[in-house]
């Protein structure tokens, strides 16, 4: 199984190969320590408008990922980690992004004027969104615009657990790491990641999800999602060491929130579901029929007056 590793310190492309100078204390030696279990196997850079993009495969004890950096105009840099397996999926979204995005019509400046601000005066919904979970760690995808153009804003969370996140021992989920990618550069962001997929990723077994292969199923159901009235609900079937999983998520402009059921209490939930469905049913045509029978006896008194 390929396993997602958290890489520190910049890649050698973001140092522009240089090895830069002794530091103080004992940072040059860690430096030397992660560069000395860390290799890099391949790296990419796209300019896409005034930012730099690097794409680094990266390998260590636990397997190969892909470091993502976006680095910009001023210097500012933000950075993402992919697993191959998240990586491969993360391609294949892409590509609903671009297909998305081919289908927008131009910006109107109505529409741009309220690019940041939604009727309601709260933020804009976005043109499209998406998320990946996997493990202990969230990637949210939105496709958004402002005055500069639209862009895919992807943002990762992970969640180490208590005691190591910004909450202290309470809460350890992680501040967020955000980069956004102009849509004009969908296509060549696209393109490159699928050909470091294509050229470190290993073969199509090991990419077909990796927390399934962790459970030894080569084969699960594939996702799907419901929309009702504001909200969307996504069906995801996952696999971990500790078995299959369905994971449905609850998906609103302002916010996302999803719970996980294990495999053996599919038929119970689904029972459930199932017989409140038909109790419901029953509900709703014992109110019908009272509505009827009083609207029955109202007629009924009025006939009476005349």
């Amino acid at each position: 199984m390929v396993e997602l590793n958290m890489a520190d310190g910049d890649s050698g492309s973001e140092r522009g190969g240089s090895s830069g100078g002794g530091g103080g204390g004992g940072g040059g030696f860690q430096h030397f320590q992660r560069d000395q279990e860390t290799q890099e196997l391949a790296s990419k850079r796209l300019d896409i408008q005034n930012k730099r993009f690097y794409l680094d495969v990266k390998q260590n004890s636990k397997g190969r990922f892909i470091k993502i950096a976006e680095v910009g105009a001023g210097g500012s840099k933000s950075r993402l980690t992919l697993s191959l397996s998240v990586a491969a999926e993360f391609r294949d979204y892409l590509g609903d992004f671009i297909e998305h995005y081919a289908q927008l019509g131009p910006s109107s400046p109505e529409q741009i004027a309220q690019a940041s601000v939604g009727e309601d005066g709260g933020p804009r919904r976005a043109l499209k969104s998406e998320f990946l979970v996997r493990e202990n760690r969230k990637y949210y995808l939105d496709l958004k615009e402002n005055q500069r153009g639209r862009f895919l804003r992807i943002r990762q969370t992970v969640n180490r657990g208590p005691g190591f996140g910004v909450g202290g021992p309470v809460g350890g989920m992680l501040a967020g790491q955000t980069i956004a990618l102009p849509a004009q550069g969908l296509i060549e962001f696209r393109d490159a990641l699928a050909k470091l997929i294509d050229d470190y990723g290993g073969d199509d077994e090991e990419l077909a999800g990796g927390a399934a292969a962790a459970g030894g199923y080569g084969e699960l159901p594939e996702g799907t999602s419901i929309m009702v009235d504001s909200k969307r609900f996504f069906f995801d079937v996952g696999s971990n060491k500790y078995g299959v999983f369905l994971r449905v998520s609850e998906v609103k402009p302002s916010y996302r929130n999803s719970i996980t059921i294990p495999f053996k209490a599919w038929s119970k939930f689904g029972g459930a579901f199932c017989r409140y469905a038909e109790e419901m049913k029953e509900i709703q045509e014992r109110q019908r029929d009272k509505m009827y029978e009083r609207r029955d006896e109202s007629e009924g008194d009025d006939v009476d007056d005349d």
